[in-house]
């Protein structure tokens, strides 16, 4: 079943007042606000009504790694290279409590969707459970042999993923407590891990430019992306299941289309890496954050009931229902394309345009000096091969001519930003 015809991703706000790069971001989940953590140590509260301002947090020592709000959106919790977790209320007071969770590095925190259990992970190479009121310590799990960068429960809260530079991803059983299985088949350090929102599979993003998903019932390998063109830093998957936008050192966003195994939209807007991305709990808006210091809100504009998995699926995950993605392998090089303002890059059907369109399009484009550089999109390769096709997008700047060669993507204007400066 197609996808209804929908407006392309936009940006919608651009949030400035960090002063070193942006670590991590999450939404509560009125999506009043988004927080933000930093390499400058402080935390961000943001709002989203217009000319409210933000909240700055100042209380970790040294840089913050990540950040989530609990589930109700009443509590806030960050981790630091100071080896502390905090967990904020984050109103205009700031107030928070502290504890030594770690000795070392606090890269990852996470909140069971109870709200009431805190997962963290550590350069100690381990992963600690603790209670959130009281922050008690409960157990650890230790079988990593480096770093552990990311750690999550599963939407029920049985099972806890962890991603480490030891190259493995390790799937826990929250209640005897043991490891369960361990998925070796990254080529480097792996990143970032997270549940699929159904909790049947796992999606980890890793330091080889891939993209992996993986069956936690079968321990199958269910699909594989490589798209980006450098490391990727981070991923989450829309609530519907359907969707997984990444975010890449090659400072842009992807998102795809799991039910289809394809690149929807290469987003450019950071300008350097892209750290981190994340989808508000509805899915209508996400959030990314970069080393140029930027937070940036986008409007997803993603069909939530494409192919009714919400109506013919219905799973016991506490965050929503989904259908899991079906097994597919798709691998497709990045689009490499180098553009002086934040563009959109949809993938549509090929369009095919005149010479003399063309050739006068590139006359007016050189005219206003804008630097634009095109490679070939190499087609995804599936298990059964598919005919190949190439294609080249169109770029547009503000109150500037389009650009294409033989374009494969419909053009659309740029969305105005509405700037909050701290």
């Amino acid at each position: 079943m197609a996808a209804p015809c929908l407006d392309d991703p936009s940006l919608e706000r651009n949030f400035r007042g960090h002063k070193d790069a942006v670590t991590s971001v999450d939404f509560s989940f009125n999506m009043k606000q988004l927080v933000s953590g930093s390499m400058d140590s402080c935390l961000m509260i943001w709002h989203m009504k217009p000319h409210m301002r933000a909240y700055r947090f100042v209380g970790h020592k040294d840089a913050v790694m990540c950040v989530q709000f609990s589930p109700s959106g009443h509590l806030v919790a960050s981790g630091s290279r100071d080896k502390t977790v905090r967990v904020w209320v984050p109103n205009l007071k700031g107030e928070s409590t502290v504890f030594r969770a770690h000795t070392g590095t606090v890269r990852s925190v996470h909140f069971s969707n109870d709200g009431q259990s805190l997962v963290t992970a550590s350069d100690d190479k381990t992963v600690k459970v603790w209670t959130v009121h009281r922050q008690k310590f409960l157990f650890s799990f230790s079988q990593h042999i480096n770093w552990v960068r990311c750690a999550k429960f599963s939407p029920d809260g049985r099972l806890i993923v962890s991603a480490s530079d030891d190259k493995t991803v390790k799937l826990w059983d929250k209640t005897s407590r043991e490891c369960v299985h361990s998925f070796c088949e990254h080529g480097g350090f792996v990143n970032y891990v997270d549940f699929h929102p159904s909790g049947t599979c796992i999606a980890a993003a890793g330091t080889d430019n891939t993209v992996k998903l993986w069956d936690v019932r079968t321990n199958r390998l269910l699909q594989h992306y490589q798209l980006h063109s450098a490391v990727v830093n981070a991923l989450s998957f829309h609530p519907s299941g359907n969707y997984l936008i990444t975010a890449s050192s090659d400072s842009t966003l992807k998102i795809l289309d799991l039910m289809e195994g394809r690149l929807l939209y290469t987003l450019h807007g950071h300008l350097g890496p892209a750290t981190c991305v994340a989808f508000s709990r509805s899915g209508e808006l996400f959030a990314s954050g970069g080393v140029d210091e930027q937070v940036m809100v986008w409007k997803s504009n993603l069909a939530t009931d494409y192919g009714d998995p919400l109506k013919n699926h219905r799973s016991g995950g506490a965050r929503g229902y989904a259908k899991s993605p079906p097994e597919m392998d798709f691998s497709e090089t990045s689009l490499g394309i180098k553009a002086q303002d934040p563009i959109r890059s949809p993938q549509t059907d090929v369009v095919t345009l005149p010479p003399t369109i063309t050739n006068t399009l590139e006359h007016i484009v050189g005219q206003l000096d804008v630097l634009t550089q095109v490679t070939q999109l190499i087609p995804e390769a599936v298990f059964k091969p598919r005919p190949l096709q190439t294609s080249r997008p169109v770029f547009f700047l503000l109150f500037a001519f389009p650009h294409t060669e033989n374009s494969n993507f419909v053009p659309t204007s740029l969305p105005n930003l509405d700037l909050a400066v701290v």
